[in-house]
């Protein structure tokens, strides 16, 4: 027999899959839920609406692009559809319906595993699938210029100023693991589900300039992109070690409230969480470095492609005057009309 977390028992194949149980997606003291295991990690799933529908919904809208381009005869990157569904979605809905949804307001180290898939590992999978540009290829007229005229507003631009989004991305830890917040989060169901939409934001509105494909504002060039990355290298390290060397526990209070006989002790587990957030950062920092790198790869080659028919186109002119004939006229890849004969409607937004 096992409990669900409610002061219930159920046989263990209660769902046709041993050992299978629903959590409460928000697990109190009162709850008292059973020790986490490997297996539980799989076996015990935590949900409720919102979340369902935060993770439907986008998967919905993004396969209804893909059937549009499919019928209209278009191409998509299969790696693009692979990186949102699979990497961005999926990895959101393993932080926040398996076990590690379940025990996130259980274990310390079990939340940081959270923290760190929801802020860093779905925003790069999102923005790497480039569903911005999937609407604005698949959108009717108005609705695509709606979405036109909100990525060229101030708003925007302020939203995604690198500067500012790394600031965000850094300092939003420190406060509120170091301060009376992260307790909040544990005691208050709906500012626990925020906290897992304010990871995912602050992380999208970093990794969308950075490593995205969409033509959002605030892209900067590789350069700097990596200057970026190196900047935030450090951060995880430092927040994991700070956590680590405390020797007085984040959230006394809530997590010594449930009385736990199996391990870890609450100050072990705060040493367990110091260390993955310390390695994870470092893992998946170089996740982003390699995106990154074959983005700039594949950004030269186009760019060494454009010069060499622009410096071709430029020849032939050239030994035609020579020979005192007209030369075959064709577009200019110097003009500005050619690039945006040569590119997707998406490109508008660097008009």
């Amino acid at each position: 027999m096992i409990t669900d977390g409610r002061a219930r028992t159920y046989p263990e194949n209660v769902f046709g899959v041993s050992a299978v149980v629903l959590l409460p997606l928000h697990a109190t003291p009162e709850d008292q839920p059973p020790p986490f295991t490997a297996a539980r990690l799989l076996t015990e799933w935590s949900s409720d609406w919102w979340v369902v529908l935060g993770i439907a919904v986008p998967g919905v809208l993004y396969v209804a692009g893909l059937v549009a381009l499919r019928r209209r005869g278009d191409r998509w990157p299969v790696g693009r559809s692979v990186a949102f569904l699979g990497g961005g979605l999926g990895s959101a809905l393993l932080a926040t319906m398996t076990g590690l949804g379940a025990y996130d307001t259980v274990l310390l180290s079990v939340h940081v595993v959270q923290h760190m898939i929801l802020t860093m590992v779905t925003p790069l999978f999102l923005a790497l699938g480039a569903p911005v540009t999937l609407a604005l290829r698949t959108l009717p007229t108005r609705p695509r210029r709606l979405l036109l005229a909100l990525l060229h507003t101030r708003l925007a631009r302020v939203l995604t100023f690198a500067p500012l989004t790394l600031a965000l991305f850094v300092i939003t830890p420190f406060v509120l693991y170091y301060s009376s917040l992260y307790e909040v989060t544990l005691r208050s169901a709906f500012w626990h589900g925020f906290l897992h939409l304010h990871f995912v934001t602050i992380g999208a509105l970093l990794m969308w300039p950075l490593v995205g494909v969409d033509p959002v504002p605030g892209r900067i060039s590789y350069p700097f992109r990596l200057l970026v990355m190196f900047l935030m290298l450090p951060f995880h390290a430092i927040l994991g070690i700070s956590i680590m060397s405390d020797e007085t526990l984040i959230a006394e209070d809530w997590y010594l409230a449930f009385g736990r006989a199996w391990p870890p002790s609450p100050i072990d587990d705060q040493y367990l969480a110091g260390a993955i957030m310390w390695g994870s950062g470092d893992v998946t920092a170089v996740l982003m470095l390699a995106a990154l790198f074959v983005q700039w790869f594949r950004h030269s080659q186009r760019e060494a492609r454009r010069e060499d028919r622009r410096l071709d186109l430029a020849d032939r002119r050239t030994r035609a005057r020579q020979g005192g004939t007209t030369p075959l006229e064709g577009p200019d890849p110097s003009r500005a009309g050619y690039a945006q004969a040569r590119t997707s409607p998406t490109q508008e937004l660097k008009s």
